[in-house]
């Protein structure tokens, strides 16, 4: 159905497809130019095929998708913050295209899921998990913060309080973690993997669990009072703040960002979450926890 250097499609059974990340000639794969550009023909395939009435997501790797390509982010982040913003939401365009299939899609997250990988399982209607596998937001090491949506969707997953525990930390989460705070909806042992996302899969495709109820509360505002909202987002500015203090701007303005977004539907607060992105992407904060990163990988190799 469809077969790129990062990613293919192919028919599994009935009606389901198997779309499968396994960038060529990588360790491991990460969402970078190719990846995305690939992502989008890959999304455009599947709609674009009556006969698919399921899509189910893998990695070929040992882990699922670490990541954005952050070697990337040193040119990109040099071009004017408005093709950056533009950039960014064409980017968020395909994520929410993914989410908007006329099918039910699952992620199988057999290992490592960080960053855009974990944005890209917040986009699929349902995330099964490894028992060895873990994920996480980690954004704000590199002075910035979610891009792909992940302000956007976690909150509406799990609500604002773990969310902005998750982000602003940028912790890794274990399986069992993830599925307490309802970030996946079962947990497997590696081995069933396959068998659990399938399962959830026909279950879906047959009307057993409504896919479309699952997938509205990522699309709609955020279901939190006014007094909840202030509770929820001062009390977590407050402490944030005098944690990472003034100098790592990027915890604070990410809840910033949840809150600012909270009163509105996916594709404005995805509006919202790419300004900020853009703004911390031309912080010194960023700039310098970029490089530090990317001399870190230099001498690893």
């Amino acid at each position: 159905m469809y077969e790129g250097k990062a990613i293919t499609v192919k028919a599994l059974e009935s009606g389901i497809v198997e779309l499968n990340f396994d960038l060529k000639g990588e360790s491991v794969n990460k969402f970078n130019r190719l990846t995305l550009n690939e992502f989008r023909q890959a999304v455009d395939a599947v709609k674009a095929d009556a006969s698919v009435k399921g899509v189910i997501v893998t990695s070929g790797k040992d882990s699922f998708i670490v990541g954005a390509d952050i070697t990337e982010f040193v040119d990109n982040f040099k071009l004017p913050e408005a093709e950056l913003v533009a950039g960014n939401l064409e980017a968020n365009r395909i994520f929410s295209d993914f989410e908007d299939l006329n099918v039910p899609t699952v992620v199988a997250i057999n290992g490592i899921a960080l960053g855009g990988g974990l944005e890209m399982c917040l986009a699929a209607d349902y995330r099964v998990m490894a028992s060895s596998a873990r994920v996480g937001l980690p954004e704000v090491k590199l002075g910035l913060y979610p891009g792909f949506g992940g302000t956007v969707r976690l909150p509406r997953i799990i609500g604002a309080d773990n969310a902005i525990e998750w982000i602003a930390s940028g912790k890794e989460n274990a399986a069992e973690d993830a599925l307490k705070v309802g970030a996946v909806d079962a947990v497997v042992a590696p081995e069933k993997l396959q068998a659990a996302a399938l399962d959830l899969i026909q279950r879906a495709i047959s009307g057993e669990f409504d896919y479309k109820a699952k997938r509205q509360p990522k699309l709609d505002k955020l279901k939190l009072n006014a007094i909840e909202q202030m509770m929820a987002f001062e009390t977590a500015k407050g402490f944030v703040a005098g944690q990472a203090g003034p100098n790592y701007p990027a915890p604070v303005e990410a809840i910033k960002t949840i809150q600012k977004a909270a009163n509105f539907g996916r594709d404005k607060a995805l509006e919202i979450e790419a300004a900020g992105f853009v703004k911390m992407a031309k912080t010194p904060a960023a700039q310098s926890l970029i490089g530090l990163f990317l001399n870190d990988q230099e001498l690893k190799k």
